[in-house]
């Protein structure tokens, strides 16, 4: 689920943790950026992996990082692309069933899945969240670089408005008959954007990236909301394609903008030690 800005809260915990564990910043100040407005952030260790005692957020970095992680790998998977996961399957059912986990880099393998409940009203929503923390499996390295991802992100971005305007159901229908709708693809288009949330120190082209990502995805959700003019089942069933591959090139490349802190290296280094162990 994602924040009010439209970043999923394991993003930020992604390069805010990150951030906190190599000393970039401290620990308060990723703890407060995360939260943001939600309840304070609790924790269930589900399969008990930390030795010290933690209950929130500060306690659980301090942990991460007395463990010897030095980051924490974002994963964002959808039913039929678990990229990122290697189990166990239950907690590949679990980051599935959210549409986000992390995952730790360097120390032992963990897992972890934020479970959010709303409360109170559209007016005064809250936020409570829990982070489940579970044993992992060692994921496989990433090979795709950040530049491939950006290209892919524009050729598609590029491939899906021509096939919209083509079937004459882009911007032109999106929110017809539904004035909101037009006024939030607005603030998508033109709003300052997610990149603000974010630790200092992250690179000008993982900021452009990100940004990027963050305005499609946004407007993917959105168009989803409405049938963009669509009058015909083929119609519809083009538009529909065109958005998914849309959210998929959205979804790699915001995976790929958040961990372009982590260092390759450290990756494979963590598989020599547990492999070797």
């Amino acid at each position: 689920m994602t924040t009010p800005a439209g970043l999923p809260r394991s993003a930020l915990l992604g390069a805010w943790g990150t951030a906190a564990l190599r000393g970039v910043t401290n620990v308060g100040d990723a703890v407060r950026a995360v939260q943001g407005d939600d309840e304070p952030h609790t924790l269930v260790l589900a399969d008990d992996p930390l030795v010290r005692p933690c209950d929130d957020l500060a306690s659980l970095l301090d942990a991460l990082r007395a463990a010897g992680t030095t980051g924490l790998r974002l994963v964002l998977p959808v039913p039929g692309d678990l990229t990122g996961l290697a189990g166990p399957a239950e907690v590949n059912a679990e980051a599935v069933a959210v549409g986000e986990c992390l995952l730790t880099v360097g120390g032992a393998p963990l897992a972890l899945v934020p479970i959010v409940e709303r409360f109170g009203s559209a007016l005064e929503p809250g936020h409570l969240v829990t982070w489940w923390v579970h044993d992992a499996n060692l994921p496989p390295e990433a090979t795709a670089t950040l530049g491939d991802v950006e290209r892919q992100l524009r050729e598609v971005l590029m491939s899906a408005t021509r096939r919209l305007g083509g079937l004459d159901v882009a911007d032109s229908g999106l929110g017809r008959d539904r004035p909101e709708l037009l006024d939030r693809l607005a603030d998508v288009r033109h709003g300052s954007g997610p990149c603000a949330q974010l630790p200092s120190g992250l690179p000008p082209r993982s900021l452009r990236v990100l940004d990027l990502a963050w305005r499609i995805r946004m407007i993917v959700e959105l168009a989803s909301e409405d049938d963009g003019g669509a009058v015909s089942g083929w119609e519809a069933a083009r538009r529909s394609e065109a958005l998914r591959e849309l959210e998929h090139a959205g979804r790699l490349a915001m995976v790929a903008a958040v961990n372009t802190g982590l260092d390759a290296r450290e990756v494979v280094s963590r598989s020599q030690r547990w492999t070797a162990s």
